[in-house]
C-alpha cells in the first residue's frame, strides 16, 4: 500500500485483517499506514451462499484471505477451479476477466481479486438464467437488430 487507508466502521461491524477477526462496539475509524490484508463483513460470504461458480470461486480467494494458515490448500483449489471455469464459459469477456483474476491472485492481489469477482456476479447471473436482463425487466422492447 503506497498511501494510508481509513475505514470507517459502524457499531458491531467485524473486518478481517491480516487473518485477525476485529468487532468493534462503537463507531470508529481505522486507518492503515502500512500494506494490510483486509476485507469487511458486508464483503464476507457464507459458504451457503456460495451457489454459483463464481461465488465458489469468490469464496475461495476469500479463504487466502482471511485465513493466512490455510492459503496453501485454498490456492490449490483455487488452481484447481479455475481451469474449470475457463472451460465452462464462453463469454470472451468473461474469459478475460477470469484470466485477469488469475493474474491477480498469482501476484497475492487478493482483495482486487475479490472486488473483480464481485463485479462479474450480474453477468453469470445472467449467463447462468438467474437473472432477467434489465431490458425484459422494464418491459421494454429490444434494440432492433
Amino acid at each position: 500500500m503506497k498511501s494510508r487507508l481509513k475505514i470507517a466502521l459502524k457499531p458491531g461491524e467485524k473486518i478481517y485483517v491480516n487473518g485477525a477477526v476485529i468487532s468493534v462496539d462503537r463507531k470508529v475509524s481505522l486507518e492503515f499506514l502500512n500494506d494490510v490484508q483486509f476485507l469487511l463483513q458486508n464483503h464476507v460470504m457464507q459458504a451457503d451462499d456460495a451457489t454459483s461458480p463464481l461465488r465458489q470461486l469468490y469464496f475461495i480467494v476469500q479463504i487466502i484471505l482471511m485465513n493466512p494458515e490455510g492459503a496453501d490448500q485454498a490456492r490449490t483449489m483455487f488452481s484447481q477451479t479455475l481451469p474449470v471455469l475457463l472451460e465452462t464459459f464462453q463469454d470472451d469477456e468473461m474469459l478475460a476477466r477470469l484470466k485477469d483474476i488469475d493474474r491477480m491472485v498469482g501476484n497475492n492481489q487478493i482483495y482486487e481479486a475479490l472486488r473483480a469477482i464481485r463485479s462479474l456476479f450480474p453477468q453469470e447471473d445472467v449467463l447462468l438464467g438467474k437473472a432477467v436482463p434489465l431490458m425484459d425487466a422494464m418491459h421494454l422492447p429490444a434494440a432492433a437488430e
